[in-house]
């Protein structure tokens, strides 16, 4: 195979097209290092068919396509082409139609890449073939890399097999071999298949073999069962057709109660008619005493209403006047106790302070008194322990006489209880009865919530507009906030990206030399022109081309008169200033004339890029150098640094303002929740009232009925503790005898009350103990607390002042109310006495015209009545022949689908059919009866047999 040429378009650094022209004998690349050699070798194995992006030295397939610079952008697409030389004509007979074979492969942006040979497209595999006939391949030897000889010196006998056959020219012959075993292994895969399948068709076919069979026999009960229900159904037909004239027969007769009925109600609605005429004069007359007595009626309500609403409204200012004055001297009494819990607050700080000084004597009494009464109570134990065992022997003589005693007592008491029991239910239900006074203060909350959800509902919409102007302002800031993030990162990006192109990695480990320089701007031109290439070597001794350091020789040349040295505006290591010093800036006009006046080793520049050398040589500016570029870009690399640095402290500044803005928002809609909640609070508290309003009404109904049932009681149960009295003094005079005995019950109830003050007096003093520990800590904490109450009540006690004056104000609006309504009284008065005269008279007049109506009405009653009884007749007789006639229709309906259901079963057994049309309905009823019991036991079999697969 010879390869002619090699075409690249857009395939890594070959952005423009670029051919690659191989001639016969030995083709050479000689370049720089990054110029491109190593990309022609990778085009021309990513042509053949390289797969592996990591072949290419590439993170992903896509890499391989030119991703663009500062000055020209990236492409989408790559091509690369390979002739092949084919004069000879040893190419496959597919391709060997022309003397030149073209393979191009063509890569898309994430669209992947694809074949074509001599413009049709074509496989990856065909590639690889066609390049393996030939000995030679993306992979093959004959394509020697970097460290490959190691590698085959190095190799395995399999590796070394693989080399052996490629360079043989058969490694397209095992790939082959490899396709057509695997298309073998397909193949044996297949057959086993199918032999699996016929297997199980076999089982299928004997199963719908059985199936057949079993149709068959399904087939044959199918016909009986259709012949049975043929007979029945010709049974049915028979019974509905008997059933039709039965019911016709019935409606005949109703129809003729129906005319006779209709006949007598046509009587009744003349006689109604007639009595109804003389109504509407009467009752019209009637109608229009009642409209002006509703009207005057009307009116006075109107006039009483006003009157209770005048008399109500003065009843709420009075309330309120009492109600602000009260106020009034609430707030004056708060203030002066504010005072006074501010004095007391003063006391109590220095009495805590005077007795924190005797805590510790006191609490070392408490130690020692806490000791003594120790011992007092161990005393006191021994001896009520020798009591109560006395004590408890001389109760076991007495149980039997008690008992009976406790029997009696035990009667008496359960009465007592019992009357105690009723006194009790009666004082509780006397308790729960409601006054007026609680009536009276629950109205008069149900006013003050009524105000206070007022106030609340403005409040709200105050905070809902507050939080809404706050939100628009936290969404602005957020979008600056936003932006400002969004510039530093871009700043930062294109920092990064400046610093990978200018700052490249050093070659050998060694920077060069113009790593350490520092232009000026509108100077990197001129640099440039002056060194050249020479910028890119290192100031390091050990490198083949390098800068040395040169001693300044005293003897060294000026520059010509008024010329400025480039040393000036260039920042650059020891090796480099004396040639910046024998370098000069001068205008583009004047370097011609300045350039016979330069003395060996020295040189003008323009900042332009124009060069003027001591020995006569001149450049003119063409374009920018790349040292000069890479210069340039250092001194943008530190404009964007700043920049950078500038939108990073402005991203931050906006960031606070955006957290201060929404800490506002949030502080602001928990504000708005409060104040809701609150509001909701008032509702609920308010509807409390109202419930609690009617419950007390009610509650004092109940009181009443449960005070007098109780009373009766009563009176029974001091009755019967009566009797229960007399019986059981009786028991205690037979007890009086048992009395003359020593009575230990004193001396043990004594010892019992000593030992009991033992312990109250050991518990208290330790209580004393403890609380005078407690005491020494609390008195510190108390002395903060006053100190903070002490600022509360001063703020509490502005606030009353502020309150005061404005119930002071509110009061006397009250009062100038009061005085517009003191004449309103008279007025109403003088007319309502107008209004009840004429009411009166009215009342007069329309009961007249009543009587006249109510003697007419009653005759038209009658009559009404009379002809309802006949409505009543004719509808019974009409809705019987309703009923017959939906009866009829059920019997000619059942009919109608017996005969169809005869008709379409009568092709199948016609002769069941006329057999049973000859038969009267005491016949057919057997044969009924019989085909009913086969057809069910038919329909059994056949569910059997359908249930089997």
């Amino acid at each position: 195979m010879k390869i002619s040429r090699l075409r690249l378009l857009g395939f890594k650094s070959f952005v423009e097209p670029a051919d690659l022209v191989i001639e016969a004998g030995l083709t050479g690349v000689v370049g720089p290092n990054g110029c491109g050699k190593s990309n022609l070798l990778e085009a021309l194995r990513w042509v053949m068919g390289e797969t592996s992006h990591k072949s290419m030295r590439a993170a992903a397939m896509d890499d391989v396509i030119f991703s663009g610079t500062t000055a020209r952008p990236q492409r989408n697409m790559a091509e690369v082409t390979l002739f092949l030389d084919n004069s000879e004509r040893k190419a496959p007979a597919e391709f060997n139609g022309s003397d030149e074979i073209e393979i191009t492969r063509r890569i898309e942006r994430e669209a992947g890449s694809a074949y074509r040979i001599n413009g049709k497209e074509a496989r990856a595999r065909d590639i690889k073939i066609l390049f393996e006939d030939a000995a030679t391949g993306a992979r093959s030897p004959a394509l020697v890399r970097q460290g490959q000889i190691a590698e085959v010196v190095n190799a395995k006998p399999e590796q070394r097999r693989r080399i052996l056959e490629d360079a043989a020219g058969i490694a397209g012959l095992h790939s082959r071999r490899h396709d057509a075993e695997l298309r073998m292994r397909a193949a044996e895969t297949n057959l086993a298949r199918i032999s699996d399948i016929l297997g199980g068709l076999t089982s299928q076919i004997d199963s719908l073999k059985r199936q057949a069979r079993q149709a068959r026999r399904y087939k044959e009960m199918s016909a009986e069962i259709r012949r049975s229900e043929a007979l029945l159904a010709h049974l049915s037909w028979q019974e509905a057709h008997d059933l039709v004239a039965q019911h016709e027969s019935d409606l005949t007769q109703t129809l003729s109660k129906v005319a006779a009925a209709t006949a007598a109600e046509s009587q009744a609605v003349l006689s109604e008619a007639s009595a109804a005429e003389s109504l509407p004069a009467l009752r019209e007359a009637e109608a229009g005493k009642g409209a002006a007595l509703a009207r005057l009626r009307i009116e006075h309500d109107n006039f009483e209403r006003e009157a209770a609403r005048a008399a109500e409204h003065e009843r709420e200012l009075r309330e309120r006047a009492e109600q602000l004055e009260a106020d009034l001297m609430r707030e004056n009494t708060f203030v002066a106790e504010a005072k006074e819990i501010l004095q007391r607050l003063e006391l109590e700080v220095s009495e805590l302070t005077e007795a924190e000084n005797g805590a510790e004597l006191a609490e070392e009494t408490a130690r020692q008194a806490l000791d003594e009464l120790t011992a007092a109570l161990a005393t006191a134990e021994a001896r009520l322990t020798d009591l109560t065992t006395r004590t408890a022997e001389t109760r076991a003589r007495r149980k039997s006489l008690a008992q009976t005693e406790a029997d009696r007592r035990e009667a008496a008491g359960k009465v007592q209880r019992q009357l105690m029991t009723l006194a009790t239910q009666a004082r509780e239900a006397a308790a729960k009865a409601p006054d007026a006074l609680k009536l009276i203060e629950t109205t008069t909350a149900l006013d003050t919530l009524s105000a206070h959800c007022t106030k609340l509902e403005a409040a709200m919409l105050a905070a809902e507009t507050r939080t809404r102007d706050l939100t628009l302002v936290a969404k602005k800031n957020r979008e600056e906030a936003e932006q400002a993030r969004l510039s530093a990162g871009a700043l930062r990006t294109e920092r990064e990206t400046l610093a990978r192109l200018v700052l490249p990695d050093s070659h050998d480990g060694v920077a060069p030399v113009a790593d350490g320089l520092t232009v000026s701007a509108g100077y990197e031109a001129a640099l440039g022109a002056a060194f050249g290439d020479d910028l890119e070597a290192p100031a390091d001794g050990d490198a083949p081309v390098h800068w040395r350091l040169v001693e300044h020789a005293s003897h060294d040349a000026q520059l010509p008169v008024d010329v400025e040295p480039l040393a000036l505006h260039v920042d650059a290591p020891q090796e480099l200033m004396r040639s910046l010093r024998q370098t000069g800036i001068v205008a583009a006009i004047d370097g011609p004339r300045l350039q016979p006046l330069l003395k060996p080793g020295q040189r003008l520049v323009s900042r332009d890029g124009d060069l003027w050398r001591w020995d006569g040589f001149v450049a003119a500016a063409d374009g920018v150098t790349p040292a000069a570029q890479r210069i340039a870009g250092r001194n943008r690399l530190k404009a964007i640094a700043e920049k950078e640095r500038a939108a990073q402290e402005a991203a931050g500044r906006c960031a606070e303002i955006d957290a201060k803005t929404a800490n506002d928002l949030a502080a602001s809609e928990a504000g708005e929740r409060a104040v809701r909640q609150q509001w909701r609070d008032a509702q609920a508290q308010l509807l409390s009232s109202r419930e609690s309003l009617a419950f007390i009404e009610k509650a004092a109904q109940e009181t009443e009925s449960r005070l007098l049932a109780l009373a009766e009681a009563k009176a029974l149960a001091d009755d019967a503790l009566l009797d229960a009295t007399a019986r059981h003094l009786e028991v205690e005079t037979a007890l009086a005898l048992m009395d003359d005995e020593e009575d230990l019950e004193p001396l043990l109830t004594q010892a019992q009350v000593d030992a009991a003050r033992n312990r109250n007096a050991v518990g208290e003093a330790r209580a004393k103990l403890g609380a005078l520990e407690r005491e020494s800590q609390l008195r510190a904490e108390r002395v903060k607390t006053a100190e903070t109450e002490r600022a509360r009540w001063n703020t509490r006690s502005a606030s009353a002042s502020q309150q005061i004056a404005s119930l002071t104000e509110r009061h006397q609006a009250t009062l100038r109310d009061l005085e517009t309504h003191a004449g309103l009284p008279a007025e109403i008065e003088r007319r309502r006495e107008a209004l009840l005269t004429e009411l009166s008279l009215a009342e007069d007049a329309r009961q007249q015209a009543a009587d006249h109506l109510a003697a007419a009405d009653t005759a038209a009653r009658t009559a009404v009545q009379a002809l309802r009884a006949a409505q009543i007749a004719v509808a019974a007789e009409r809705e019987s022949s309703a009923r017959h006639e939906t009866k009829l229709e059920s019997a000619r309906t059942r009919r109608q689908e017996e005969a169809r259901r005869i008709r379409e079963t009568f092709e199948v057994a016609p002769e069941h059919c006329l057999k049973l049309a000859e038969c009267s309905p005491g016949q057919a009823m057997p044969l009924l009866a019989d085909a009913d019991r086969a057809l069910q036991k038919l329909k059994g079999d056949r569910e059997r047999l359908g249930g089997v697969n």
